[in-house]
Formats: structure tokens, C-alpha cells, sequence
């Protein structure tokens, strides 16, 4: 999914530290979600938690998006031309619905409940993403991974997983990058990871077993949930920074409750993101809109796509203005 917002920031990311107690134990710092209209004539919107001022990074996760459930009657679906990608992989996740992919690396696939589509953008890469005609609900989660500084050049690639259901106490887990209480997801990536679908049934009280290396977020998808003894509500994004060995998700609700559970190891590395690309500084973020705006070899063309391809929204006059995560206490 492209960031369409016409006037985007640029960040200056950095893993940052999880606020903790007197006793040193890990805190629940709750990042809300702001909408973002993805542009149309109908402009379906998303509930975006990374980045923001607060927190840009989780583990290697820079780029959160929730949406739906949408009635695609009403909204008009997703429709997202040819747009460009550097520095970072894309996770595709849909509860609901189904959205066709198209990339430069001559990929043609198709995104579907409970199955993993992540894509590789590293030196760089274009795609497009549209809702079928089949589908009359959209429903689902769009994230990015920032590549570490040695691998950001990569190669263009794609991988597919549908990760099997495991009854856990309490709930069940789709595990479709890392390792979550012994099972296992085949997807590489370049940075330890962690991601998971997580039912909580309702009234249960789910306890998950994590590494302590890894940072933490919980994002609720329905109903509400309580992380450790922290009220989340739908679209909120759960921060637990590292040293936490257990997450504890209570459903005080009548109705089973769903979560995206994501973590990693910190990442470590100064980041800068502005609209679709991942960098190290301003001199390259300048150079990947450059070569966009020339289609240049380095993204590619998407075969199949009818229509033209998304242009770069204009760049502030002012140098670009870092952000970043908390500092240390």
C-alpha cells in the first residue's frame, strides 16, 4: 500500500526504550491511530499507528495500517496505481476481502485472508494493489519492515506463506513471520522478527510467551483488549519495549477479539522515511523521487495495471525535518 498523503513527513526513526515502573517492569504505552483517506473519488480510509511523533519504529516495523471492515459499495474499494518502494518490505494481511498485486519483479498474485504476501523493495521496486470485483468487504493490515543498512540494497522479491491455525490456551495464532511458542514461520527476513494473528476468546485470558531481545505492539483489530493490565480499544497499537518474557491479553468482552502481535529485535539504525521510501538521509531520499519522476530503471515498470502510475507529491521547500523516537531516561 503506498502513503498517499500529498504533504508527508520525513522521519528520522530509531528504536527507542519502553517506559517501565518504579520496579523496572516493562509499561503499555498506547499509540492512537489517526485517519488517512487513501485518495479517490470516495477515499477509502486507513487507521495509521507507525509512524508518528511518538514512536516510529517497533523493532524493525516502520509502517502500520488498519483498515476496515469496508463496504467497498460505499467506499469504492482499494485501487492504488504503480508507486515506488525503497529500503523495505511490504507485509500484506487481509481479514477480509481479497486485493490483486502487481510488482516490477513480474509478480502477479493475489492477497487473501490469513495468507502472508510480503514483498522485498530493497534497491527498488514498484506495484499496484486493487480490491477484486469479488469482494464486497475490505478488511485488513498493511505493514513495513525497514531493511537493515547491509541488506537495503536487495534484490526485488516476493514470498507467500499461509501460516496454519495452533490452539493456544485461550485463543489461537497465525504465525507468519518468526517463532511464537514453538511454531515456526519459513518467510526470511532480515531482521528478527515477529509477526502473528491472535484470537482471544471471549472472557480468556491469553498468555503468550515472548523474547525478552524483542520489542513489542499490539494492534487490535475487533472488539477491545486489555494488555497486561492496559485497556486497549480497536485500531490501538500496544507498545511493550524489550525485556517483557510474557504478554498477557485479557478479552473482557462477549465476543471473540483479534490482534495483530508484532515484534523485533531494536533496530538500531537511523532511518528516514518520506512518502513510499526508506533511506539514511535527505541527499537520498531526494535522489529516489528524482528517479521515480524519471522512471528509472532502479523501480521497474507493473505490467497489467490500466491506468498511470502514482506521482510523487511535491517536496517542502524547507530541508526535510527529522523525528524520532523517546530518547533514553
Amino acid at each position: 500500500m503506498s502513503n498517499t498523503e500529498t504533504d508527508p513527513d520525513e522521519l528520522h526513526g530509531r528504536a527507542g526504550p519502553c517506559p517501565r515502573d518504579e520496579a523496572g517492569h516493562p509499561l503499555v504505552e498506547v499509540l492512537t491511530s489517526r485517519a488517512v483517506p487513501l485518495g479517490g473519488p470516495r477515499a477509502m480510509t486507513v487507521r495509521r499507528t507507525l509512524p508518528q511523533r511518538q514512536r516510529s519504529l517497533i523493532g524493525a516495523w516502520c509502517f502500520v495500517d488498519h483498515y476496515g471492515p469496508d463496504d467497498v459499495a460505499a467506499t469504492g474499494g482499494m485501487d492504488v496505481p504503480p508507486h515506488p518502494h525503497t529500503g523495505l518490505q511490504t507485509v500484506s494481511w487481509l481479514f477480509e476481502g481479497e486485493i490483486e498485486h502487481r510488482d516490477s519483479g513480474g509478480v502477479h498474485a493475489h492477497v487473501r485472508p490469513g495468507e502472508l504476501n510480503l514483498m522485498t523493495g530493497g534497491h527498488g521496486i514498484c506495484h499496484s494493489e486493487v480490491s477484486t470485483a469479488a469482494t464486497t468487504t475490505l478488511h485488513g493490515a498493511q505493514l513495513w519492515v525497514a531493511l537493515p543498512d547491509g541488506s537495503r540494497d536487495a534484490d526485488r522479491d516476493f514470498q507467500h506463506y499461509a501460516p496454519p491455525a495452533a490452539e493456544l490456551d485461550g485463543g489461537t495464532a497465525k504465525v507468519f513471520l518468526g517463532d511464537l511458542g514453538g511454531r515456526r514461520s519459513p518467510v526470511a527476513t532480515f531482521t528478527p522478527l515477529l509477526g502473528a494473528e491472535l484470537t482471544v476468546a471471549p472472557g480468556a485470558r491469553l498468555r503468550v510467551p515472548v523474547d525478552a531481545t524483542f520489542e513489542h505492539g499490539v494492534l487490535v483489530d475487533t472488539a477491545a483488549l486489555h494488555l497486561g493490565d492496559t485497556p486497549l480499544d480497536r485500531g490501538d497499537l500496544g507498545y511493550v519495549g524489550a525485556g517483557a518474557t510474557t504478554l498477557t491479553l485479557a478479552n473482557p468482552t462477549a465476543d471473540p477479539s483479534r490482534a495483530l502481535l508484532l515484534g523485533g529485535a531494536p533496530f538500531g539504525e537511523p532511518i528516514v522515511m518520506w512518502w513510499n521510501f526508506v533511506g539514511r538521509s535527505h541527499q537520498e531520499i531526494l535522489g529516489y523521487r528524482r528517479d521515480w519522476a524519471a522512471e528509472a530503471d532502479r523501480f521497474g515498470r507493473v505490467a497489467g495495471y490500466p491506468g498511470a502510475r502514482l506521482p510523487a507529491p511535491p517536496l517542502p521547500n524547507a530541508r526535510l525535518r527529522p523525528r524520532g523516537n523517546p530518547s533514553a531516561p
